[in-house]
């Protein structure tokens, strides 16, 4: 059936294989044997696509899930084998709860009423509660302030044998950019003050964790048992500065990481415009000589911005080419004056390589003022994915 779609989609997306081994390979050796690898897949898999995503990770060694929200952990239960873990660090329902404990979920706990409520529904259900204390550092987002732990103190031992204390977590505010050093530097010494006291209480939670791409690549010593890897396993590194900071060390290295996404489509159909003819809608673009112009069936509606209008490049007949005219719902206009060859139903090359020539997620995102991050999680789950070695 995936197959069938993908055949007859305007677009597809290619997950590689190979890339994805190589960049685990990579990460493994950075956070060391002794700390475990979670797989952060919240946004689709930061639009790579769950459902693909999670088994070939799985093939690859990981066996440790985190998501946003509960119903990416259900997206996840979907497709994961026993042997794995899911993690989910933001939002559940207190309706959810349940169905989190029935079928071992790792529930994020940042606050003493969602502590409370947890433990009252494991203990209804007959059935441990496996959790991860988030701990306030400094971010100011979600976490436990420490004059708040002898009160989970208190909480959890009105629940004896009602749950299972998996982690101690933070999250870093910032670690992808040397401005926020000292923010980080503070985080990191009033996580290790908060661990102290919570084994003061008596508490002995199975893994220490507060690393996540950024973190792990400029400041080792957060890489504790665990590291939660999102960005970097993709192929992206989390800014400039952090993939700078890794430079300095080897330099001359090639990047290390490599791109799992690529993105193409084909062109649609062909046209011949005169010259002083507006191409598209409006007159935002004049043909000032005579201009072949192609069809190709991506648009807004697929995550190619319209912001990209005039702007947007994308790569057909091994050549670089440029988006003319008004980026349309669903489809856009390319010139191909310079390439006379190209042909209805040639490949246009939207991320990725074709013939030496490279279109990053990262010049497309700079064209529409998106993050990495922001372009990868707006691609829609409706584009076909294909895996390719």
């Amino acid at each position: 059936m995936n197959d069938f779609r993908a055949s007859f989609a305007a677009s597809q997306i290619q997950i590689s294989k190979s890339a994805l081994k190589h960049n685990l390979d990579f990460i493994k050796s950075k956070i060391g044997k002794n700390s475990r690898l979670s797989s952060v897949v919240k946004g689709n898999a930061y639009g790579h696509d769950i459902s693909v995503f999670v088994p070939l990770a799985e093939q690859f060694g990981v066996d440790h899930f985190s998501v946003f929200s509960a119903d990416e952990a259900w997206q996840v239960k979907k497709c994961v084998s026993d042997k794995s873990d899911v993690m989910i660090m933001g939002s559940i329902p207190d309706e959810a709860l349940g169905w989190a404990v029935e079928n071992d979920v790792e529930i994020t706990v940042f606050e003493l009423e969602r502590l409370q409520i947890l433990l009252e529904t494991a203990h209804k259900i007959g059935k441990k509660a496996r959790f991860h204390l988030e701990l306030e550092t400094g971010m100011n987002r979600t976490g436990v302030e420490k004059k708040q732990l002898p009160l989970v103190s208190d909480i959890l031992k009105k629940y004896p044998g009602d749950w299972q204390l998996e982690g101690l977590s933070t999250h870093y505010a910032g670690a992808e950019s040397i401005g926020n050093y000292l923010r980080v530097k503070r985080q990191i010494k009033r996580y290790r003050s908060a661990v102290e006291e919570v084994r003061e209480l008596g508490l002995n939670p199975k893994k220490l964790h507060t690393a996540c791409s950024a973190a792990a690549f400029s400041y080792p010593e957060t890489i504790l048992d665990m590291a939660r890897i999102g960005i970097a396993q993709y192929g992206y590194w989390p800014s400039r500065e952090t993939y700078m900071h890794h430079y300095l060390k080897k330099p001359g290295e090639s990047d290390p990481l490599k791109r799992v996404l690529s993105w193409t489509s084909k062109v649609m159909s062909i046209k011949e415009v005169a010259a002083g003819e507006f191409i598209g809608y409006g007159t935002s673009y004049l043909a000032g000589i005579p201009t072949r112009v192609a069809t190709v069936p991506v648009g807004y509606s697929h995550g190619f911005s319209r912001n990209l209008s005039n702007l947007g490049r994308v790569i057909v007949g091994g050549q670089r080419t440029s988006v003319v005219g008004v980026i349309n719902m669903n489809m856009m206009l390319i010139d191909v004056t310079e390439v006379p060859y190209v042909q209805r139903g040639d490949e246009v090359v939207i991320i990725g390589d074709q013939e030496g020539q490279t279109i990053s997620v990262s010049s497309f995102s700079e064209l529409s003022q998106n993050l990495n991050y922001e372009t990868l999680v707006r691609l829609p789950s409706d584009i076909p994915r294909v895996v390719v070695e």
